[in-house]
C-alpha cells in the first residue's frame, strides 16, 4: 500500500509540482486548493504526512496545522514565501516538523518528504525502552510518558528527543541536530531547533522556563540530564 500525501495550496501551479514529483516516487497524493478541502481530505484519506501552504485563503495553513496537531500527530511540511521568516517560525511554534521555502525544486521535496518519513518508520536501531526520572520512551511504539501521561511529540520533536537520550548529559550543538534529523548535512536554520526545544519544554517540563530534563548548553546547543 502506497503512502498516502495531502497537499494543500492555493496556487494550482505549485499542486502540479508537488503532485507530479510525489507520484514519481510512488506516493499516493491528494490535493487541496484550501483549508476547509484540506482539513476534509485529512479526516477522509487518513494520510501520513501534510504539505500546507502557509498562505491560504480563509483560513491559513498555520491555522490548519493547529487545529490538526489538537487530533493527530502526522508530520507535517509548511510551503512558505524566501524570506518569512517570522511565517515559517511561526509554522513550526504551531506544531509542523519542517518547512521548505518556495520556490523549491521537486527534488529538494521530495528530499524533506523522505527524511521525515524515515524518521517516522525508524526505531530498530534504538534501545527498546527508555526511563530517565519521570521520562519514559518507548522506541518500539514511539510513545513518550512523562509521570506514566503520555505525551504527544511531533515527528521531529521524537526525532530530536531520540537523539538525546542516546548519552544523558552530552550536549549536542543545534548543527549535530539538525544533522542528525536529516541523515545528511544539516538542512534548515538552528533557529528551528530552538523552536522544537521551546515546544518540547512545553510538552515535557512541569516549568518550562526552568526545565529540568531538556537543558541548554550555553552558546552551543542543549542535552538532557543525567540522573
Amino acid at each position: 500500500m502506497s503512502v498516502r500525501i495531502v497537499a494543500v495550496d492555493d496556487e494550482e501551479s505549485i499542486l502540479k509540482v508537488v503532485r507530479y514529483a510525489l507520484e514519481q516516487e510512488g506516493y499516493e497524493v491528494h490535493v487541496a486548493g484550501d483549508a476547509k478541502g484540506g482539513m476534509f481530505l485529512f479526516t477522509e484519506v487518513k494520510p501520513e504526512l501534510l504539505i500546507l501552504d502557509v498562505m491560504l485563503p480563509g483560513k491559513s495553513g498555520l491555522d490548519l496545522a493547529r487545529d490538526i496537531r489538537q487530533t493527530s500527530d502526522v508530520p507535517i511540511i509548511m510551503l512558505s514565501a524566501r524570506g518569512d521568516e517570522v511565517d515559517r517560525i511561526l509554522g513550526l511554534e504551531f506544531g509542523a516538523d519542517d518547512y521548505v521555502t518556495k520556490p523549491f525544486s521537486p527534488r529538494e521535496l521530495v528530499s524533506r518528504v523522505k527524511a521525515i518519513l524515515r524518521r517516522v518508520s525508524r526505531g530498530g536501531g534504538e534501545r527498546p525502552r527508555i526511563t530517565l526520572g519521570d521520562l519514559s520512551i518507548d522506541s518500539d511504539s514511539h510513545q513518550v510518558l512523562m509521570r506514566g501521561e503520555p505525551v504527544h511529540l511531533t515527528t521531529s520533536e521524537y526525532g530530536i528527543l531520540q537523539l538525546l537520550v542516546r548519552q544523558p548529559g552530552k550536549a549536542y550543538s543545534r548543527v549535530e541536530i539538525l544533522a542528525a534529523l536529516w541523515d545528511e548535512s544539516p538542512v534548515g536554520d538552528e533557529r528551528a531547533v530552538d523552536v522544537h526545544i521551546h515546544n518540547m519544554r512545553e510538552k515535557l517540563e512541569s516549568d518550562p522556563k526552568n526545565p529540568e530534563y531538556l537543558l541548554t548548553v550555553r552558546g552551543f546547543g542543549y542535552r538532557l540530564r543525567q540522573e
